[in-house]
């Protein structure tokens, strides 16, 4: 047996399979529903298995957040209906020991809630439109949230009281992504409305 991980455009999921039938014979499918959404597992005549994650939820609100800057989108399908993207330095590196290091960690410390505070800021207008603007089915508060970053710096973004509306929402995970920038944020939404597709494939069965 070998398992491994692939992402595929929900657009492309039915094609996918569609291929996976073709390789490994025919397969039952069947759905579970989780906190997380619908799971399908599909089993092949050839003993191969496939476990596939959806994570369909729109609009869709992106937060990444690390020490060199940030991003944040809300989005309905594939695009962006409102993004802000943006750099903020928080230093990375300790300093010599003894009171140098105790103001280096303070200045770091400082710098690092100024950033979280402008990503809450941020997330604010563009994921709950504290602007005040009026909502469409568009730009609603998001039904689902992919993050990525600084693990912890999310979590604190997140954790903020002005975002509570986006609290128990489904979240999907990508702690792997670069610094937020503008192609990272596009690599983020289209990581995050991918089908996660786990396959486990027999050892006669043919390469996926």
């Amino acid at each position: 047996m070998t398992t491994r991980v692939i992402e595929v455009d929900p657009e492309r999921f039915d094609r996918w399979m569609a291929g996976f039938a073709e390789r490994h014979g025919a397969y039952d499918a069947a759905e579970e529903t989780t906190p997380g959404g619908v799971v399908v597992s599909a089993h092949a005549a050839d003993g191969s298995t496939v476990v596939a994650t959806p994570f369909a939820h729109d609009p869709l609100g992106v937060i990444l957040v690390r020490r060199g800057g940030y991003a944040v989108g809300l989005a309905l399908g594939h695009a962006f209906t409102a993004s802000k993207v943006g750099t903020r330095h928080v230093q990375s590196r300790t300093a010599a020991g003894g009171w140098s290091q105790q103001r280096f960690a303070r200045r770091r410390g400082k710098q690092a809630d100024e950033l979280v505070d402008a990503v809450v800021g941020h997330a604010r207008r563009v994921l709950l439109r504290d602007d005040e603007s009026p909502r469409t089915g568009a730009d609603g508060i998001p039904r689902g949230l992919v993050v990525g970053g600084d693990r912890t710096l999310v979590r604190e973004v997140l954790d903020a009281s002005p975002l509570r509306a986006l609290a128990g929402l489904p979240m999907r995970e990508l702690y792997d992504l670069p610094d937020p920038r503008r192609d990272v944020l596009d690599s983020a939404l289209r990581r995050g409305r991918a089908v996660r597709i786990e396959i486990i494939e027999s050892s006669s069965g043919g390469v996926s």
